[in-house]
């Protein structure tokens, strides 16, 4: 079932966190520089063009960079669950060396049960357990502020 989903709320640099399908779907308003950063990150992950699929077929509107929707390129929506075991990685938006996360670290997403690490476009990086990036579910604009995830110009997922 869809779920209807208000992002006036989100401020640049924030995640609000949702429940679809009893997992918890990501809204990330992402900043000039956290979108600048992939670009750096782009040469490091697994997957840049999200050509391997994990639970769910990657929407033809998401298959870019940011994996988002062209009119709404900042705005990120993917599925919280890694794609190694199915635990939910952590935020980690703040640049910069840190424990656990890469000297280079742009700021993106780290699991906690086996390190797997994700950009801020959560596409996994190359060398982790993790075999593929985060699912980006079916989703459109109802108007600039509200969102449905679980359905789009397809249908319903």
């Amino acid at each position: 079932m869809p779920v209807e989903v208000d992002i006036s709320d989100v401020a640049p640099g924030t995640m609000k966190v949702v429940e679809w399908r009893g997992k918890p779907v990501w809204i990330l308003r992402r900043t000039p520089e956290m979108m600048a950063s992939l670009a750096k990150t782009e040469a490091n992950v697994a997957d840049p063009a999200s050509d391997k699929i994990y639970q769910l077929d990657m929407p033809e509107y998401a298959k870019n960079p940011e994996r988002a929707r062209a009119e709404h390129k900042e705005i990120l929506v993917v599925v919280g669950i890694c794609s190694h075991l199915g635990c939910s990685p952590s935020s980690r938006f703040t640049p910069g060396a840190q424990p656990n996360l890469p000297d280079d670290w742009q700021g993106g997403f780290l699991c906690p049960c086996h390190a797997s690490t994700f950009d801020l476009s959560a596409r996994v990086f190359k060398s982790v357990p993790a075999p593929s990036n985060l699912d980006v579910p079916p989703y459109m604009y109802l108007s600039d502020t509200t969102m449905v995830i679980g359905k789009d110009e397809k249908g319903e997922a």
